[in-house]
């Protein structure tokens, strides 16, 4: 497993030989195949945590999506069983070789889709679709997306063209080739920000969804008129300053199954661009914590 041991900086990483925790009443333990790498995880190891949400014991393991096969299913969950292949959100971090999760956030695998791309389904493409019903946007709206090229990004863009959106997304210069293959109109982050999305979109944009926070939030939120449409997974406090909100999580089985459908159906692609094993999970992390992740990056644990 690999996990934190204090709040800090990477130097409080490490593997750690922990027992096989034991599903409680509504869990499921896992034997975890892949999992989900977000920057979420290296926030809350720096002592981040969302609003009401309690500071977490250490040590504590990596990772909050995962996929795997059920080993055990614990009082009460009857619609799970041992040999199912599912995925979705942990109670026990996801890079280890078994993890619990919650069975009422926990959906079964499509055969079609792999259990890489399942793994990262439950946090990135489900708040993407949460972010983008709450905007609730009609056909031929403009969606600026701030963090275009980030695995949320990624799925929010695809969901959004498929609804028959216009999406503007700030990248990095590296990410720009990655972000129009989306069919996303790149803009540079940076100093000039709001004159080059106002090139971009001299009609105005109609939505905001933003998933960096802090300054660019900021300097962008300016050229939205209707502030109820100015939604953050980034960023709670700046976003409620600015009259917008935080996304809505709605955490059900029945989102997990709808993103899992489009994948299925071809219709959503994850973009896992990078897959480390578990014995790399600390570069994984590395990656995304430093910004360069162009999509999703992945964990796989031996089957």
């Amino acid at each position: 497993m690999y996990a934190y041991t204090a709040l800090g900086g990477p130097e409080v990483e490490t593997f750690l030989d922990l027992p096989i925790p034991e599903p409680g009443p509504g869990q499921v333990l896992i034997r975890v195949r892949a999992a989900g790498v977000n920057p979420v995880d290296w926030k809350k190891r720096t002592g981040y945590r969302p609003a009401g949400a309690p500071v977490p014991e250490v040590p504590a393991v990596f990772g909050g999506e995962a996929a795997g096969v059920v080993e055990r299913v614990g009082e009460g969950v009857t619609d799970l069983a041992p040999g199912d292949e599912v995925f979705g959100q942990t109670v026990t971090g996801g890079y280890a070789e078994y993890a619990l999760l919650p069975a009422a956030l926990t959906a079964r695998r499509p055969p079609v889709v792999s259990f890489e791309d399942a793994a990262t389904l439950p946090i990135a493409a489900a708040t993407a679709h949460d972010a983008l019903v709450q905007l609730d946007l009609p056909p031929g709206s403009t969606l600026l997306i701030i963090g275009a090229g980030g695995g949320v990004g990624v799925a929010a863009a695809q969901i959004a063209r498929r609804h028959d959106l216009t999406v503007i997304g700030t990248a990095s210069p590296a990410k720009k080739d990655f972000v129009e293959s989306l069919e996303v109109v790149p803009v540079e982050y940076g100093e000039g920000v709001a004159d080059r999305v106002r090139a971009a979109a001299p009609q105005g944009i109609d939505a905001i969804l933003d998933l960096v926070g802090g300054d660019e939030l900021e300097t962008l939120a300016a050229l939205l008129a209707d502030r109820t449409k100015l939604v953050s997974a980034a960023d709670r406090a700046t976003v409620a300053r600015l009259g917008g909100a935080p996304v809505e999580r709605a955490r059900t089985r029945a989102v997990l199954e709808q993103v899992a459908a489009w994948v299925a159906d071809g219709l959503l692609n994850p973009r896992v661009v990078e897959v480390f094993t578990l014995a790399e999970a600390r570069q994984a992390l590395r990656r995304v914590e430093d910004g360069h992740a162009r999509g999703k990056v992945v964990i796989t644990v031996p089957a």
